[in-house]
C-alpha cells in the first residue's frame, strides 16, 4: 500500500462526508416531532450532499500523484504507551465505497420518502438511515482499525434499531435481536485482533501494521488473519454466522436495500480487502477465507431455491454473492479487483431489486409470499421491467453487469491451475447455475402465468419517487460491470492500494469459461420453467417434499446447528455459573452473615435489663476468677 500524503484541497474536506449524516441523524432523533414535516427532506438532501462531495473529492484525489491522501484530525486515545490519532486515509479503495454508500444510499433515502409515506415514525427512520451511512463511512474512511472499529459499532447499533423499527411486530424484535448478538460474536473476533496488533507491533494504524506485518512470527500472522475472517463473517453474514442476515427481513424494504446492497454486508469484504498485506503474507488465512466464501456462496444459493418469501429469497442471494467476494479477495492479488468489481456491481443490481421487491410488496398490500402473485407484468410495468435487468445482471446475462464480474471471479480461480482451484472454479459455476434457477424460479412466480391475488388486492405502480430511483438502478444494473472492467478497469484505479494488477496467465481460455458459464446458467433459467412456468402454482407450498428441500427450507439447519453447538451449551453453562453463584459465593457469603446474624440473636437473648440477671452475672463471673486464682495458688 502506498504511503499518503497529507491531504490538501478537497481532500482535506473528507471528514465532512461523515459529518454531514451524522449532522442529519442529530437533529432528526433530537429534535423531535418538529421535525415531521421537513425531516425526509433533509435525510435525503446530507446524503446526497455526501455523495456529490464525494465525487468532487474523487476527481480530486485521482489528480494526485499518490492518489491517497491523510488526513489528520485529533488525537483518540493517549494513555501510557497507546496512542491512536483519529484520522482517515483518502484512498482509491476508501473512495470507491463512499461513491457506492453515498451513492445507492441517496437513492434508497428518496425511495424511503415515497416508500415510507404513511409511516408516523417516518422521521425517525430516516434519522436511522443517516446515523447508518455516516457510520458505514467512518468504517471505510478510518486510517486505523481503532477507527474502523468504532464506524464497525456504529454500523451495528444502526443495523440494529433499523431492522427492528417495527419493534412491536414480534419477529422483527427477535431478527434485530438475532443480528446484533450474531454480529457481536464476529466483533470479539476483530476486537481481539486489534488487541494483538498492538501487543506485537504497538500500533493499530493501517499504516503502522502494514509496514511492520513482515516482522511477525508465522503464527501471530495466521491468528490475525483468522481473527480478522470472524469478524469479516459477522458483518458480512458468512458462515457460520449467515443465519441473521435473511431475518433481517423483517425490517422495512429500503433497510433491506441498504444492509445487503450498499453497506452492511459489505463491511467485511471491506476488511478483507483493506488487510491484503496480513492475509498476503499467511497462506492458511487466505485458504480459510477461500473455504469461507465458496461454503457459503454454496449454501446462500441451494437456501434461495426454497423460499417463497420475496425478500428472502434475495436475502440467501446475497449471503451467495457476498460468498462470491469473500472467494475472489481470498484468491489474492488475482481476485482483489475482481471481488471488488462485483461488490460495486451487486450494489447496483441488488438494491434495484430489494426496491423492485418494495414496489412489488408496495402494490400487493404488504404482500411477500411469491405464491400470491402472479401475473403482474402487465400491472406494474417499470417495477417488472427496472426488476428484470437487475434480475438478468444477478444471473450473468451477457454483457450486463453481472457477466463482466462474475466470469472475471471464476476466471481467477481457475487460473489458479491446481486442483484447488478447480474445485473453486467448479463451486462459482454451479452457483451460476443455481443462481439463475431461484430468480428465475422468483421472476416466474411473481411477474409471469395467472393473478393469484385475491378480489381485495389492487394491485398498482408505484409513485415516481420509488420509481425513479428503481430505473438509475437499472442503469448501473446494465451498464456498471463493462464501465468497471473494460472501460475504466477499476484494477488500474486500486493500483496504489494493491499495487500493478499483473497480467493473468489464463489456464482456460476466458472464451470458453464465458461460455461454459452462460450455458449453465441458461440451464438453471431451463429448470425453473419446467419445474414452475409449466406448471399450476398451489397457493400453499408443498408439504410432502424430498429431505434436501426441506434442508435448503430451514436454511441447511444453520440455526439448528448454532443452537445445538453454541447456543444450548452457552446455557447450560450460563445456568451452572448462576447455581454455583447462588448455592456456592453467594451460599457461603449469606452462610456466615447468617451465622453471625444468629449468635448475636442468642446473645443479645442475655441482655434482660433487670439488674438481679447482671448482678447475679458478676456475681458468677467473680466466682469463676476466683476459683480460677485458688486453682493456680494450690498448684
Amino acid at each position: 500500500m502506498a504511503e499518503a500524503a497529507p491531504a490538501e484541497g478537497l481532500a482535506a474536506a473528507a471528514w465532512l462526508l461523515i459529518a454531514l449524516p451524522m449532522a442529519g441523524a442529530a437533529v432528526l432523533l433530537l429534535a423531535g416531532r418538529r421535525a415531521d414535516r421537513w425531516g425526509h427532506l433533509l435525510g435525503c438532501a446530507t446524503v446526497l450532499a455526501a455523495f456529490l462531495l464525494g465525487v468532487l473529492i474523487t476527481v480530486d484525489v485521482a489528480g494526485l500523484p499518490e492518489r491517497s491522501a491523510a488526513v489528520e484530525l485529533f488525537t483518540f486515545i493517549a494513555t501510557g504507551s497507546l496512542d491512536v490519532r483519529a484520522g482517515l486515509l483518502v484512498d482509491p479503495l476508501s473512495l470507491a465505497f463512499v461513491l457506492l454508500i453515498t451513492g445507492v444510499g441517496s437513492l434508497i433515502h428518496v425511495y424511503s420518502v415515497g416508500y415510507m409515506a404513511h409511516d408516523p415514525g417516518r422521521r425517525r427512520f430516516f434519522g436511522y438511515l443517516n446515523l447508518f451511512v455516516a457510520a458505514m463511512l467512518l468504517l471505510v474512511l478510518g486510517d486505523s482499525f481503532v477507527a474502523l472499529y468504532v464506524g464497525w459499532e456504529g454500523v451495528g447499533l444502526a443495523s440494529y434499531l433499523l431492522i427492528a423499527f417495527w419493534y412491536r411486530r414480534p419477529a422483527a424484535a427477535t431478527a434485530a435481536k438475532k443480528a446484533f448478538i450474531m454480529n457481536r460474536v464476529g466483533d470479539v473476533g476483530l476486537a481481539l485482533a486489534i488487541f494483538v496488533m498492538f501487543a506485537q507491533l504497538g500500533t493499530t494504524s493501517f499504516e503502522g501494521v502494514f509496514g511492520s506485518v513482515e516482522a511477525l512470527a508465522g503464527g501471530t500472522l495466521t491468528a490475525l488473519g483468522l481473527l480478522l475472517l470472524l469478524g469479516a463473517c459477522g458483518k458480512s453474514g458468512q458462515f457460520p454466522l449467515q443465519s441473521w442476515l435473511p431475518d433481517a427481513m423483517e425490517g422495512p424494504t429500503p433497510v433491506s436495500a441498504l444492509i445487503h446492497a450498499a453497506t452492511m454486508v459489505t463491511a467485511g469484504v471491506y476488511l478483507i480487502a483493506r488487510a491484503a498485506p496480513i492475509y498476503d503474507q499467511t497462506p492458511t488465512a487466505r485458504a480459510a477465507v477461500l473455504a469461507v466464501g465458496a461454503l457459503t456462496l454454496m449454501i446462500g444459493a441451494i437456501a434461495g431455491c426454497a423460499y417463497d418469501d420475496i425478500k428472502k429469497v434475495l436475502a440467501w442471494s446475497t449471503v451467495s454473492q457476498i460468498g462470491y467476494m469473500f472467494l475472489a479477495v481470498g484468491l489474492g492479488p488475482v481476485g482483489y479487483a475482481a471481488g471488488l468489481a462485483h461488490l460495486l456491481t451487486h450494489g447496483f443490481f441488488k438494491a434495484g431489486l430489494f426496491l423492485g421487491a418494495g414496489s412489488v410488496m408496495h402494490a400487493m398490500g404488504d404482500q411477500v409470499d411469491m405464491r400470491r402473485f402472479g401475473g403482474l407484468a402487465r400491472k406494474v410495468p417499470i417495477t417488472f421491467v427496472t426488476f428484470g435487468l437487475g434480475y438478468l445482471a444477478l444471473i450473468g446475462f451477457p454483457f450486463l453487469s453481472g457477466y463482466f464480474t462474475k466470469d472475471a471471479i471464476i476466471e481467477a480461480a481457475l487460473d489458479r491451475g491446481d486442483t484447488w482451484g478447480l474445485v473453486l472454479g467448479g463451486v462459482a459455476i454451479l452457483g451460476a447455475g443455481l443462481t439463475a434457477f431461484y430468480m428465475t424460479r422468483l421472476m416466474l412466480l411473481t411477474f409471469a402465468g395467472k393473478a393469484r391475488w385475491t378480489d381485495d388486492q389492487h394491485p398498482h405502480e408505484s409513485p415516481p419517487v420509488m420509481t425513479v430511483p428503481m430505473i438509475l438502478l437499472a442503469v448501473g444494473s446494465v451498464g456498471a460491470g463493462f464501465v468497471l472492467v473494460s472501460v475504466a478497469p477499476l484494477a488500474d484505479w486500486l493500483e496504489p492500494v494493491f499495487g500493478e494488477p499483473a497480467e493473468p496467465e489464463h489456464v482456460i481460455a476466458p472464451a470458453l469459461v464465458a461460455a461454459v458459464v452462460t450455458a449453465v446458467a441458461a440451464a438453471g433459467v431451463v429448470a425453473a420453467w419446467l419445474f414452475v412456468g409449466r406448471r399450476e402454482v398451489p397457493l400453499t407450498a408443498p408439504a410432502r417434499v424430498s429431505p434436501v428441500t426441506r434442508a435448503a427450507r430451514n436454511a441447511l439447519y444453520a440455526d439448528t446447528v448454532n443452537e445445538s453447538l453454541f447456543m444450548r451449551p452457552g446455557q447450560w453453562l450460563t445456568r451452572a455459573l448462576v447455581w454455583v453463584d447462588n448455592r456456592g459465593v453467594d451460599g457461603a457469603v449469606n452462610g456466615l452473615a447468617a451465622a453471625f446474624g444468629g449468635s448475636s440473636s442468642r446473645l443479645g437473648r442475655a441482655q434482660t435489663g433487670f439488674v438481679r440477671t447482671y448482678a447475679l452475672g458478676m456475681l458468677g463471673g467473680a466466682v469463676v476468677v476466683a476459683g480460677a486464682l485458688l486453682a493456680v495458688t494450690a498448684g
